[in-house]
């Protein structure tokens, strides 16, 4: 059983790693364009972001902590140990706490009509190197992996705007 090789250790990090600080820049930057997009007040869209990024980075740890224990048990097939599982939950959790001021960031210091397009070019600059730096760490194409990053995010970017503007057509 390879589940607790070194590699397999790192492997597991690098992946909680990468998936917490792409998906609190696309879901936070997400988050923002469309409550932005939605012209509510910049207090309301800083208590949003707030809020977003505390429960997610959170929530994101714990989901990590349970599913890789789960995984474990799985393969297992009996009941794992706690601790294994606990250093890439908290790289879940840090790398969604910390991404999640990207977009977050130009909100606090920019009017909002300045601070929405900023948000979304730093994150989508910032999904761009994360890319790259994953590429370069797993030895893959560096530039297709920060463009594959990049355009995946900012599709999900796009559903922020396109819901925020739905919703500010309805209400």
């Amino acid at each position: 059983m390879r589940l607790f090789h070194p590699r397999s250790s790192q492997a597991q990090q690098f992946r909680n790693f990468i998936f917490g600080v792409e998906d609190s820049l696309v879901s936070t930057v997400g988050v923002l364009s469309g409550v932005a997009f939605a012209d509510v007040p910049r207090s309301i869209i800083f208590i949003t972001g707030i809020v977003v990024i505390f429960v997610e980075a959170f929530s994101m740890g714990v989901g990590s902590y349970l599913s890789e224990r789960s995984g474990a048990e799985f393969l297992l097939r009996k009941e794992s140990s706690s601790i294994a599982s606990i250093p890439a939950a908290f790289l879940m959790f840090a790398g969604y706490f910390f991404a999640g001021f990207v977009p977050l960031l130009p909100y606090m210091i920019l009017p909002v009509a300045a601070a929405f397009p900023v948000s979304i070019a730093s994150s989508i600059l910032a999904l761009f190197l994360l890319g790259v730096w994953s590429g370069s760490v797993s030895r893959t194409r560096i530039f297709r992996s920060g463009l594959r990053m990049a355009v995946l995010g900012g599709l999900a970017i796009l559903i922020g705007m396109g819901v925020g503007a739905f919703m500010k057509a309805v209400v």
